[in-house]
This record gives structure tokens, sequence and C-alpha cells, in this order.
């Protein structure tokens, strides 16, 4: 359902709007699985089951006048008022207004995990925001609808106090008025802008806040102001409504243009009726934000082709040696594009048409913000690829076509989104004409096309500025498929990511070599021959520390539900022994002795290969940790963080050689003055010695996990998780200090995924 019913986030989640619910696909690069299918996980954002009356008066007077204009001699009104959805949601006689109309991702970095929000629009016109906080469920954090509702009616539904007094709710037009200055037809999110706050103590703290622009049926912006994280009606800042003075506005999108380390930023509105301009956003309220001084006019003809779609797409002029901004919006058949820079003479615009590129208009199209490719599509199944080319003057567009029907057979297309990185392309189609008929039911997929090749994918990880491998998922998705498929690393591949790592020695390549030897060590595994969630069915249930046989037992339940264990995150000790034990048992089950002996050198190998990487990478964050202890903390203070722990196992391996590491702890050490402040176990108060990076355990027996990002202990009931069950994280508690906050707020450090 909806206008653009396919929406791709930062966070590699795919949004589909429905007539039910928004269906959320978030492709995962899975290190657990040998598959090499994509890895999609799937949740859903309900549909609201109350209609959404807009407020526009007292409860008692809108059903007075409901009722009226219902029974009015007038056909003119009743009639209007009858069949216009806006004024009846709830449908009566007509069918109910199920469904969302559009749906929006803010940037990365925006909820309390550091992911995107969703913003979404149902058909009755409720705007609200949503939230994914523990992993499945989404949560709603606020209703932007009735707030604006209420702060209408608390104006008198005047914008400024010197606007003309308003009719009464009995005037038809002035019934009209109030529904239209609040019927939301897009929402789109800005980026995000850091400010800094100035604390009592005269200290500066930098907070960041987001933008989101609601265009409504009548050409008013609301534009709301949000402190980040938002976590609810609490985090709003600020709501200002802008006139645009467009009729039948039809779309929005923000330009955010950045000129001598000077953010510009405006609102482009495009119309109905075929006009499209920059609006300026004046925020007083918004430090660091500058706006144009009036409006823009990109296109002015009123040649009745609605404008459909609009993209902002931020490149750098090779010839002007300049940053630009790449305007494109769909306009029927047609894109309209428009190259704006600003130089000494002020700003500079160039625009025009491409076309000839659809028989039929287009219906969605989406771009490519790493290279400025735009993809649009019609219909009939065909999707072009525009590609820009700078010339001396302007630009021009190379485009192709790319058949769906070579690859899906004969379907009809309905939306498309790309990747972050440009990897993939999603498509929604139905089944098209077969022998001159349309088919009698529509069943609606998600298609998933890849734009690049695995050497493509390799050299963009390699040579990425982002340095993170959790926003590049649709890239490292690429490189997973073809090991598993080839069952070895590309030479290439691992000479240059050798290089880098000799050359730089940034934790990034290291966590790409561990990845790239997970799942080469998944690619060399025996799938298993029963399906892991099926339950075994035999009746024997025997007590295991009872049982005669102990060892034997515990040896066969541990290789049968190693995988399992290690995909479900249950425990993360001993995860290394299991996965032998599962390669050796697999191995052992196969009847080619000739090449048992090799392939379990080669699997321990790689075994070996892995630890290796995850201890270089443990000690990293070990000593950034240290770090932050040292700058701030006071001689012999208690930090709660296992200080003396982590410098005497960052010290007990002789081969590990840092000075950057030694003077450090000699520093600390020094702060210290021979106090350890050791850990004790919460059930029976004995020391908890710091052996093990992944769990601690007492002299009784008593084993706690450790949180890897502070090497506390969890000593919990609840904990947090990384995405792929990589490693657990405690919750931040009230008594922690800032510093400990914000170690806490990191990613993973072995696959930078956020922690649930």
């Amino acid at each position: 359902s909806g206008l653009e019913p396919l929406a791709w986030s930062e966070d590699h989640r795919v949004s589909v709007s429905t007539a039910r619910s928004i269906a959320v696909l978030e492709q995962l690069s899975d290190v657990h699985s040998g598959g090499q299918d994509m890895v999609i996980h799937r949740t859903a954002v309900p549909a609201p089951a109350a209609a959404c009356m807009l407020k526009v008066g007292p409860k008692k007077e809108v059903a007075e006048c409901k009722e009226k204009f219902a029974s009015s001699v007038d056909p003119t009104v009743s009639q209007t008022f009858m069949l216009d959805r806006v004024f009846n949601p709830e449908g009566k006689s007509l069918t109910p207004m199920r469904g969302f109309k559009y749906s929006s991702w803010s940037p990365l970095g925006c909820d309390a995990n550091g992911r995107c929000l969703l913003a979404a629009l149902t058909m009755d016109n409720r705007l609200t925001i949503h939230a994914n906080l523990n992993r499945l469920q989404w949560v709603q954090l606020v209703d932007l609808t009735e707030l604006y509702g209420e702060r209408l009616f608390e104006a008198s539904y005047k914008l400024c106090k010197a606007d003309t007094p308003c009719g009464e709710l009995g005037d038809f037009p002035e019934f009209q008025r109030r529904h239209s200055m609040q019927t939301p037809v897009r929402m789109e999110w800005s980026g995000i802008c850091t400010t800094q706050q100035v604390k009592h103590n005269n200290e500066c703290r930098d907070v960041g806040s987001v933008l989101l622009a609601v265009l409504f049926e009548n050409g008013n912006i609301a534009v709301w102001q949000f402190q980040l994280p938002f976590l609810g009606k609490e985090s709003i800042t600020s709501c200002n409504t802008i006139e645009s003075g467009i009729s039948s506005p039809s779309v929005l999108s923000w330009w955010e243009y950045e000129h001598n380390n000077r953010k510009m930023s405006g609102l482009i509105v495009g119309s109905a009726y075929g006009p499209v301009k920059i609006i300026p956003v004046n925020l007083k309220a918004v430090k660091g934000y500058f706006t144009l001084r009036q409006p823009v006019v990109l296109w002015q003809e009123m040649d009745q082709l609605p404008v459909h779609s609009i993209k902002c797409i931020p490149l750098y002029h090779p010839y002007q040696k300049c940053s630009c901004s790449l305007v494109v919006a769909a306009r029927g058949p047609y894109v309209f594009w428009c190259l704006l820079l600003i130089s000494k003479a002020g700003l500079n615009v160039h625009n025009s048409h491409v076309t000839g590129l659809h028989s039929l208009p287009i219906v969605s199209m989406t771009a490519d913000k790493q290279n400025g490719t735009v993809y649009t599509c019609s219909s009939d199944g065909k999707v072009r690829q525009l590609i820009p080319i700078f010339t001396d003057v302007a630009l021009k567009f190379e485009h192709q076509l790319i058949k769906l029907s070579e690859v899906f057979g004969s379907v009809r297309t309905h939306g498309i989104a790309v990747s972050p990185c440009g990897a993939y392309l999603a498509v929604i189609t139905t089944e098209g004409m077969a022998n001159g008929l349309h088919p009698v039911n529509k069943n609606y997929q998600v298609q998933f096309v890849t734009l690049k090749t695995f050497e493509e994918a390799a050299a963009q990880l390699l040579e990425s500025s982002v340095q993170n491998l959790f926003r590049q998922v649709d890239l490292t998705d690429l490189v997973r498929w073809k090991i598993l498929k080839d069952k070895h690393i590309p030479q290439f591949l691992q000479e240059a990511l050798d290089k880098k790592i000799e050359s730089c020695g940034s934790t990034y390549f290291w966590r790409f070599k561990l990845f790239l030897l997970r799942i080469l060590y998944q690619s060399m595994q025996k799938a298993p021959s029963e399906v892991m969630w099926r339950p075994s069915h035999e009746d024997a249930k025997i007590l295991i520390s009872d049982s005669p046989g102990m060892g034997s037992t515990e040896d066969d339940q541990e290789e049968g539900t190693s995988k399992q264990a290690s995909k479900q995150g249950l425990a993360d000790t001993g995860k290394s022994v299991d996965i032998d034990d599962t390669a050796e048992d697999s191995l052992h089950q196969s009847g080619d002795t000739g090449g048992r002996e090799p392939m379990v050198e080669k699997l321990l190998e790689i075994q070996a290969q892995i630890e290796a990487v995850e201890m270089h990478l443990t000690r990293e964050h070990m000593k950034r940790v240290l770090g932050e202890v040292y700058l701030h903390t006071w001689i012999t203070e208690n930090t709660s963080i296992p200080t003396r722990g982590v410098c005497d196992f960052l010290m007990s391996d002789d081969g590990y050689d840092d000075r950057t590491a030694r003077v450090l702890i000699g520093h600390i050490l020094k702060k210290m003055n021979k106090q350890t402040f050791p850990e004790h176990c919460s059930l029976c108060k004995e020391i908890l010695p710091f052996t093990d990076r992944k769990q601690a355990v007492c002299s009784n027996g008593h084993i706690w996990l450790r949180c890897f990002l502070t090497y506390q202990s969890c000593q919990s009931l609840v904990y947090r998780r990384c995405l792929l069950h990589d490693s657990i994280a405690r919750h931040p508690t009230p008594e922690d200090p800032e510093w400990i906050k914000r170690l806490l707020q990191g990613p993973c450090t072995f696959c930078d995924s956020p922690v649930f």
C-alpha cells in the first residue's frame, strides 16, 4: 500500500508498507551460518486498530457539525463531506482506510540503541514514530498527529497571533481548512546536527538533534526538533510551522549543503501541478544550521506533470573543485534534474529533463548517495539506471535498461529501493500478463537484485572511509556468499588485507580479517543431517549427573548442540572447543577417511587464526578501556572496572610486547598505589579473579559472564547481546559515571554490531 512502499534504512532494514502493517526485513551477514542464501530477520509494525480522528474542535461540536453536513440539502456540501475520507476515516458503508501511506527512516544513531527510527504515516493520516528497542518488538514512541492537533487547538487554529480570527466550525470551508492544515502528505528526516550545551559547571557537552519535516495538505510544513537519543514525548525540543505557498503539495525532501565548513539547509517541495522549489528553514533554536535568504524556484512551469518523488544527492564537482547538490525529481515518465553549487557569484542553478526513459509514469525512484546513481521504475517491470557524468558546464546522464523480465519473468513493479552501499536493489513485484491475460490473484513479493560484483564489493570494503562492518552489511553479504561458494578466500583479497593491516594497523581491518576467517571456517563445515530446531523423539530422561557414563553423555550433547548454542547465543564460554568438537564430529561421520586428516588440520589452523585475531582485538579494546580509566579516575578511586585484573591479563603473555600498553599500565599502577579493588561474587562474596576475558569464576564455582565493553562481570539476570551473538554486555546503572556509560554505548568489538 502507499505511494512509495519500499524504504531502505542506513542500518540495513527494508520497510514494506502493506494494508495490515509495515513489514521490516533486516539483512544480516550471519557468521554462524553456512548457508549461501541471504539471511533476513522479519518483524512488523502493526497498523492501529482504531481510526484516526483529526482534532478540529470540541468533540460535541464536531459531532453536531458532522451530522449537519451529512444531512445538508446542498449536494455540494453533503456529497463532498460523505465521500471525503479525511472527514470519515472510519468509512461506515465505505471500505475502511487500513494500511500505511508512507514510511521514512531516520539517520543512524537516533534511538536508544544508536539505530534508526521509523516514522510511519497511515492511510487515515496518523503520523507516529516507532523504535525497535528490544530486538524483536517495535514500540510506538509518540503520536505526532495527536500532538500537532492539540497545539493547533490551543492556538485557535492560527499559525501566529497576527493572523485574522478564524471562522466558526459550523462553516463548511472552515471545517475543511482545519482538516487540511493537519493532514500529512509526506514526512522526511534531516541529517543529525550536533551542538554544544554548557552545563552548570561550565563544561561543554555535545548534544545531538535531528529534524523531522512534515508536509501538510494546505502547503504548510511543520519542522519538529528532537533531542537524541529520542525516547518519546519528553525528547521533543520544538515545533515550528513554515508556510511554503505551494498549492497541492505532493512530495518533500531535505536539501543539505556544506560550503566552507558551514552547513546550509532547506526543504525541497514539489507540487502535483508541476513546480519545484526550495523553502528556507529559519530555525533560531538550532545552532550551526544556516539557510537561504529567500525561496529558490527550481522549476516554475504549471505543466500538470505531478512531482512523485524527490532525491537530493551530495556530490563533488571535479571541474569546479567544490561540493555540489544534485536534485532529481520524478515527473510523470520524465526525470527532472537540477545541479546546485555555491560560487563567488552566489548560488548557481542548472536544470533540465531526462526524457525517453519510460513509456509509463515513474512509480518509484531511489538513489545511491555514494556515487550518485539514480534508479527509476515504471509499472511495466522496467528499471532504468542513470549515472551522472560531469561536464564543464553542468552534467549529463548515461542510462541503461535493467530488464527484470530476464530475471523474474513477466512481472509488474510497484516500488524499488537501493541498499546503503549500493550492493542490492530491492523490488516489489507481482505477476505480469501471461498469454495476454492478467493474473487472477496478485502475490506481492520483495525481490533482491545484486548491483555489484564480489570484486567491486571487496574493493569498496578495503577502501571504505566508514570503517564499520555493520554499516556495510550489503557489501559483506556479497563477500560472504563468494567465500561460502568457493570455500576459500581469494588471493588478491588476502594480500590486499594483509598490506592494509601492515601499513595502517586499524582495528577495522582486523575485524574484516576475523569476518573472512569465520566465513571460511563455516564453508569447511559439513551441513548437519537433521534440522537444528527439530526435537529428538527419545523417551529416555536420565539426569546427566546421575548417569554412569556422565563424561560421554555430556560430550555427545555438546557435539550435537554446539552450533545451535553459538547461533542462539546462550553462552560464549567454551565456544572454540564446541566448534572444534563439531568439526571433528562431522569429519568422523564422513566416509572419506583419506581426506579427513588434512581437513582437520586445516580447520584447526583456521581456528587458531580466529583466536589470534580475537585476542588482538580484545587487547586493543582493553588498552582503550584502561586509557579511559586513567583519564577519568583520581588516585586510589575504585572505578568498579577490574583495572588490576585487566592489567595483569595484558601483561601475562610473554610474547605480547606493546610499549604503549606497558607505559599506560605503569601509569595506572602508580596511580592505584598498590590497591587492587577486586570484584566479588554476589552469591558467596568470594573474589572473582580475572583469568578469562569471557567469564569470571569464583572459588565456589559460580560462573558469571563478562561484559565485553568494560570487562566487568555481569552479575544480574538481564544483560545485552550483540546483533550477531558475538558477545554480551551489561546494562548501564544510575551509579555509573558518564565515561562508563559512554563505553557501554559502543558496538561489538568483533563485528561492529549494535547491542540489545
